[in-house]
């Protein structure tokens, strides 16, 4: 990269300062002897070389002088002045030296060039680890697209499939509250007609004679709720016990077997332990 911006502008500044002193020997030539000539062309030459070698020694150091490049715009200024006022008076040809009149002006834009870009210069590690990191950062960029893809992609697959359940509950809850209307309106129909009336009489006239018989659907809505069941009282002793099972047993004659006192002891409202109302039972009846 450093040959591709020096070479043009060497080749540039070689070019202008050749078209200058050539330039000048032509001009002064006829008025001055070609050695006066030859020397004024160079000294233009001369101090355009030097306050260029000056300061590309100052940009080499990393060091910048106004005043160096101020006096080499001033050169090349000159160089582009004898150029331009020798095509004004060249006559015919003086299009073809106003064409390359600009040549000074570009090779000190050329150096120009080459300054910055010597300043803005990397070595080739930094190159490579910048070409890394925008690899890297490539890299993430596009596995980061293609998570987002598969997981807009797995989104829409759950979605479909919770939206097809949906309607298939949706389905059957209709299709079962459709049958329950049904069978509703057939249980209603059925208690409001007259053979149903007629039925239950037939039925229940020998049963219940004098009671007209009525039934009524189940009602669909809020339930109250139960009372809980009160909490049974202390345990019973085991004396308490055996007089309770000897008051059952011997309560109808003959005396009632171990399986019918059990039924009318929780039919009673007491409660005992299945092992312990079998252990008073052995003893009432030893």
């Amino acid at each position: 990269m450093n040959g591709k911006t020096v070479l043009p502008a060497v080749a540039m500044t070689a070019v202008s300062m050749v078209l200058t002193l050539a330039v000048v020997v032509m001009w002064l030539g006829a008025a001055v002897p070609w050695p006066v000539a030859l020397v004024v062309g160079l000294g233009i030459d001369g101090g355009w070389l030097a306050t260029l070698a000056y300061e590309r020694r100052l940009a080499a150091q990393g060091d910048h002088s106004r005043v160096v490049t101020g006096v080499g715009w001033c050169f090349g200024l000159v160089a582009a002045g004898v150029l331009v006022t020798h095509a004004l008076t060249a006559g015919s040809s003086a299009g073809g030296w106003l064409a390359v009149a600009w040549l000074p002006i570009a090779a000190k834009a050329l150096w120009l060039v080459h300054g910055l870009w010597e300043r803005t210069a990397l070595t080739p590690a930094a190159l490579d680890a910048i070409r890394g990191i925008q690899q890297e950062a490539r890299d993430e960029a596009a596995v980061a697209r293609a998570r987002l893809r598969a997981e807009a992609s797995s989104e829409e697959t759950r979605l479909a499939a919770v939206t097809g359940a949906g309607a298939r509950v949706a389905r059957v809850q209709a299709k079962t509250a459709q049958t329950l209307a049904g069978a509703w309106s057939t249980l209603e129909t059925a208690r409001a007609g007259e053979e149903t009336s007629r039925a239950l009489a037939s039925v229940t006239a020998r049963v219940t004679p004098g009671v007209t018989p009525r039934w009524e659907l189940p009602v669909w809505g809020p339930t109250d709720p139960v009372a809980a069941l009160p909490a049974g009282g202390p345990a019973l002793t085991d004396e308490a016990l055996d007089v309770l099972v000897d008051e059952i047993r011997h309560s109808e004659d003959p005396a009632l077997s171990y399986r019918e006192m059990a039924a009318r002891f929780r039919a009673a409202g007491h409660s005992a332990s299945e092992v312990r109302l079998r252990a008073a039972w052995k003893r009432v009846v030893a």
